[in-house]
């Protein structure tokens, strides 16, 4: 399984970006797809979640403005993000956890995305 994210770039504080994350590679069970980050000096922190059952998780900090959402088949994840602040300027990487087949799993990563939110 390969992940590519795509959808960074420079905007200004207050803007909004749509990132998304292409899956190629057919898996037997996805158990969740998943937005991290990682700013310069800090350690990476997961933003938003989805599991297979629909349920989505949220970090405090972009509750209210970013939306993780994915297609019907679960080859695109999306993360909207609005209202974003410099804080937000970070690498995204996004991530699916899931298995090939019923005996192996799989925590696949992207190759990240940077985005960077001028103030």
């Amino acid at each position: 399984v390969q992940l590519q994210a795509s959808g960074g770039g420079l905007v200004q504080a207050g803007g909004s970006l749509r990132l998304s994350c292409a899956r190629s590679g057919s898996l037997f069970k996805i158990e969740a797809v998943g937005w991290y980050r990682q700013a310069p000096g800090k350690q990476r922190e997961v933003v938003a979640s989805i599991t297979s059952g629909g349920s989505t998780t949220y970090a405090e900090s972009i509750k209210g403005r970013f939306t993780i959402s994915r297609d019907n088949d679960w080859k695109v994840t999306y993360l909207q993000m609005t209202s974003l602040k410099s804080d937000d300027s970070a690498v995204y990487y996004c991530n699916v956890r899931g298995f090939y087949d019923p005996w192996t799993a799989t925590d696949a990563w992207g190759q990240g995305t940077l985005v960077t939110v001028s103030s």
